[in-house]
Order: C-alpha cells, then sequence, then structure tokens
C-alpha cells in the first residue's frame, strides 16, 4: 500500500510539473494574457473532465467487455497520458539533478554554447521517449502476443508423459481493452498447438464482478484431451467472484482447483496437479497475508508423484520447493507490463514486490514458470513485456 501513496504523490507531482510547463509554452506562444488564460482554462477543462470520465463520479459503473468509442476516444488517450506523463515526469527529474548540484556548488555554467544545446536536446528527447514508448505500448506492444515453448526436464517424470504438452494462459482481465472476442482469439490460439492440458492460473477478471460471466463464456471454447484446470487470482478474490467463477467454469467444463488436487492418469501412471487461491506472505491490497504459505495444500503433496502446482503468485515457489513440488506454475505479475529487460533484467516495476517476474526459475526441490499473461491493469499498455501463452513439453531429465 505505501508503494501505491508513493505512486499517487509523484503522479500528482507529475502533473503539476506538466501544467507548469504548458503555461510556459502558452506564455512563449501566446502574447495576449486573456488567450493565454483562455487556453489554459479550456485546457485544464479538458484534463478534468476526462480525469472525471475514467476515475471520478462520471464514470460507469459497469466494465464493458468490448472496445466502446467512449473507451478507444476518452479513456484509451488519457490512460497513456496519465503513464507516459509519469515516466517522462521521473526521466526530466534525473536530468535536473545533475544540473541543481552545479548551482549548488556555484560552479560556472556551462561556457560552451553548443554544448549546452547538446544538452538541451538530449534532454528533451529523453523526456519525450516514455510518450512515444507508451504510444507503442498502447497499439501495439499489449497486442503483440508470443507462443512460447519451454522445455521442463523432471528427473521423475513418468514414460507415459514423455512429451506431455502443458498450455498455461494467465491474468486475462477481461475488459474493454481485453474484450471478449480478443479473448476467443487467444483461446483459438491455445488450441492450435493441440496441448495435452490447459492451465488457468487466475485473473479473470478485474474489478467489476459483472464480468465473471463474459469471461467464462469467451474460454468455455478450450479444449484439451486430459481436460482444462485452473487456479484463482487476486483480482477475482477481491472481486469477490471465487464461489459463483468456479461454479460458472464448472459448468463450461473448467475444474477451478481452490485447495484441492487431481490425479492427471495416463496408461496407468499419473501426475498430481494442485491448485491454490491467491496467497502471499504479506498483505497484498484488501488480500491479508498467509503466515503459512500452501498450509491447505500440504497434505495434497504425493512424494511418489511428480506435482505440478498452479498458484496465481509466484511467490508461493520458495515454499513450494521447500515441499519439494517439482513445477510451479504462476502468473500475477504480467511480466513488469512496463519493463525495459533490453536494457537490464532489473528493470521491472513488480521487481518492486517479488524477484520472480518472468519466466524459468530453478532451486533445490522445485522449477518454477511465471507467464506474463495477455491481460493488463491500470493502463492497457505493455512495453518490454509481451503478452504471453506458455506451452510446456515435459521430459524426464
Amino acid at each position: 500500500m505505501s508503494i501505491f501513496i508513493i505512486l499517487l504523490l509523484v503522479f500528482g507531482l507529475s502533473q503539476i510539473y506538466w501544467a507548469w510547463r504548458g503555461y510556459l509554452l502558452a506564455a512563449a506562444r501566446i502574447r495576449s494574457r486573456a488567450w493565454r488564460w483562455a487556453v489554459c482554462g479550456a485546457v485544464l477543462a479538458a484534463y478534468l473532465a476526462l480525469y472525471q470520465l475514467n476515475f471520478g463520479a462520471w464514470r460507469e459503473p459497469a466494465t464493458p467487455v468490448r472496445l466502446t468509442l467512449r473507451d478507444a476516444l476518452l479513456a484509451a488517450p488519457f490512460l497513456w497520458w496519465a503513464a507516459s506523463s509519469l515516466f517522462a515526469f521521473v526521466v526530466a527529474i534525473l536530468f535536473a539533478i545533475p544540473l541543481l548540484a552545479r548551482r549548488h556548488r556555484a560552479s560556472p555554467e556551462i561556457p560552451s554554447p553548443a554544448r549546452r544545446q547538446f544538452l538541451e536536446r538530449t534532454a528533451a528527447v529523453a523526456t519525450g521517449a516514455p510518450f512515444v514508448a507508451g504510444a507503442y505500448g498502447l497499439l501495439y506492444g499489449r497486442l503483440n502476443l508470443q507462443v512460447t515453448t519451454p522445455a521442463i526436464r523432471l528427473p521423475r517424470l513418468p514414460r507415459a508423459f514423455e512429451g506431455f504438452r502443458v498450455c498455461q494462459l494467465s491474468d486475462i482481465h477481461i475488459g474493454p481493452f481485453m474484450p471478449a472476442e480478443e479473448i476467443r482469439r487467444y483461446v483459438a490460439i491455445a488450441n492450435a498447438q493441440r496441448p495435452d492440458l490447459i492451465a488457468l492460473t487466475g485473473d479473470f477478471v478485474t474489478f467489476d464482478p459483472h464480468t465473471q460471466e463474459a469471461v467464462v463464456d469467451a474460454l468455455r471454447g478450450l479444449r484439451a484431451p486430459f481436460g482444462v484446470y485452473g487456479s484463482l487470482g487476486n483480482h477475482d478474490t477481491w472481486a469477490g467472484v471465487e464461489d459463483s467463477i468456479t461454479e460458472l467454469f464448472r459448468q463450461a467444463g473448467v475444474r477451478i482447483l481452490r485447495g484441492a488436487h487431481v490425479p492427471i492418469a495416463a496408461h496407468g501412471e499419473s501426475l498430481n496437479l494442485i491448485g491454490v487461491d491467491f496467497q502471499s506472505p504479506r498483505g497484498f491490497g484488501p488480500s491479508p497475508p498467509v503466515w503459512r504459505l500452501l498450509g491447505n495444500v500440504e497434505g495434497m503433496v504425493d512424494r511418489d508423484r511428480v506435482n505440478i502446482l498452479l498458484s496465481h503468485n509466484p511467490d508461493t515457489f520458495d515454499r513450494a520447493a521447500e515441499m519439494k513440488i517439482d513445477l510451479s506454475l504462476a502468473g500475477h505479475t504480467h511480466g513488469g507490463q512496463a519493463a525495459l529487460e533490453f536494457i537490464s533484467p532489473e528493470i521491472a516495476p513488480s521487481r518492486l514486490v517479488t524477484p520472480y517476474v518472468a519466466g524459468w526459475f530453478q532451486k533445490p526441490g522445485g522449477q518454477l514458470y511465471v507467464n506474463r499473461g495477455i491481460g493488463t491493469i491500470f493502463v492497457p499498455i505493455r512495453i518490454g513485456a509481451r503478452p504471453e501463452i506458455t506451452v510446456y513439453s515435459l521430459s524426464r531429465g
């Protein structure tokens, strides 16, 4: 919660900063004081109206499950601005710090006009980059699906499951920027991979419980010979749909494992598939901390079989490895959603809350794969964290 408050504070400061920059631009271009204030007032009124449409009293009470004109023409541009202006403000601050330090030391100004001009242009380009990157993430990055095919070696894997294929989808977050028709497209892509089993790892809705019927209906078409199984995420809990969406999925032929396990059998041999609701060692939003992670499934771990865990939160991995759960499949992080891993793997907002942001991890006792999900949260932007459908190929090794 403290991180959220800090982000709100920084966002507020960023908006004040850009309002000041906008006024300076107007002052330089509009000589008439009356016209200057009229233009600034009109821009401010438009900003406040868009804010109210997205976050205030004018916000629609129900979340649409298709892309509406209102969302495309009003919500998307404002959310792009909100995210891009925040990051651009941080960049501007980083460029301002050396200049302020120089003035504080009473050092002389840079004598070379060419060098000063170069620094000003560099700062302008760097400050404008988040706006360009935000547009890319909105218009292309969030739709640039990647089907990954990691090979998972499990020493105890029964021979009957050599080459067994598991397809994972996670973090659907149905809404105007992940409409039902788009989800059906991902369903078709998943089915085209011809998996033996399909795993869904939570966050089917975001905050609106009325979207649960639509997301279940969109996922109804998933097909795999060994079945479709799932677990719930924190947003499913926050929306209060744990029981109702579990029943809707049951009617659609999908079994949600909530502190439960099921054998996956083939030719007289089997795997032990376990699923849990969202669990975190520390409070996460409205979700209280769970002091003994996976305590509700300790008795379900089969020492004589390969155990696979569906857990929305990758932070259960440390405990899962201690329990000798062979493979954990998780989501939750969106791969950072806005990550600069092409610069450094460490630049991902999710690393503030978990070391397991995306991809494959291993430690004594088990393995983990964190799927980046297909939906988005808060802002419909993905940068450096492509939406992902994962198709695992299991083998002995």
